[in-house]
């Protein structure tokens, strides 16, 4: 029996709802949210979530702030503006489109960001927070394939948990929110030997490497989980993830498809955790 798709786009309106109903709300009392959207260059992917996320921003009933830089802006002028950013009341969540240019710093960028404001989840006291369970801002991407995960009913206590990839942005963070319910978690990587054989034993499997059919059938547990963060393009052009979709889609349980899938729920919970920054704003 073919997988039951999870479908990204029709939770991600859900959450959108529940923000904008929030939004509504902390409106009513004289406080509207407020995300800053940052550029540097011109690079034609970012510009596209950028626009997504802006977009994204207007139809909840959020402020947003959109500020686009040439690549020739230094480092300095970068930070300044964060700066300013961070003493703008106005402005709840600040998110700093990646990549940037070579000559700035990533990380000086990320821990500019005030910690109030750090709605991408990506500062070092972000991660902390995370890995000693208190309450923070969890990165978009893997809290958006939490709530996916959620939404397919599974109680992930005692279940076994396989994560390909260990980025600091999805693969790790990922790793553990599962941990936080309870799953048993194993995370794999380029230099795990046997990557077929852990992922065979997943009941719930999550690919997050960036390139294509890094999961095929044969290492698909029949009736798991499947949540496929990767965003590839294949020799059509078309969009794919890091998942044999079609294969694997007869093997598992569940499966999200790319587009559709893990890609609106990111923006779904970047809404979701601005919302909640400026509730502690209001608070």
């Amino acid at each position: 029996m073919p997988a039951q798709l999870i479908d990204g786009t029709a939770l991600s309106r859900q959450v959108r709802e529940r923000v904008a109903q929030r939004a509504a709300a902390l409106a009513s009392r004289g406080h509207r949210p407020g995300l800053a959207v940052v550029l540097v260059g011109e690079d034609p992917a970012s510009q596209v979530y950028v626009r997504n996320k802006v977009k994204a921003c207007h139809e909840a009933g959020l402020h947003s702030v959109f500020e686009q830089h040439p690549a020739t802006l230094t480092e300095s002028d970068l930070l300044a503006r964060i700066g300013a950013l961070n003493e703008n009341p106005a402005v709840h969540g600040i998110l700093v489109q990646m990549p940037l240019p070579a000559h700035i710093n990533p990380h000086r960028v990320i821990e500019a960001i005030s910690p109030r404001k750090d709605v991408d989840g990506y500062s070092v006291l972000s991660a902390g927070e995370l890995l000693t369970g208190l309450p923070g801002f969890r990165p978009c991407t893997p809290y958006g394939c939490m709530a996916l995960i959620t939404s397919t009913g599974i109680d992930l206590r005692g279940k076994h948990a396989v994560v390909i990839g260990r980025s600091n942005t999805v693969g790790k963070p990922m790793a553990l929110l599962l941990l936080q319910a309870n799953a048993t978690v194993t995370i794999c990587h380029s230099a795990t030997p046997n990557l077929a054989q852990h992922a065979r034993q997943a009941d719930v499997l999550v690919a997050a490497v960036g390139r294509r059919n890094t999961v095929t059938a044969d290492m698909v547990k029949p009736g798991a989980v499947v949540i496929d963060v990767g965003i590839n393009r294949n020799d059509a052009g078309k969009l794919c993830g890091d998942v044999d979709f079609a294969a694997v889609a007869e093997i598992a349980g569940h499966i999200t498809p790319v587009p559709g899938g893990v890609g609106p729920m990111t923006i779904a919970m970047l809404l979701s955790n601005t919302i909640e920054a400026a509730e502690r704003a209001a608070a």
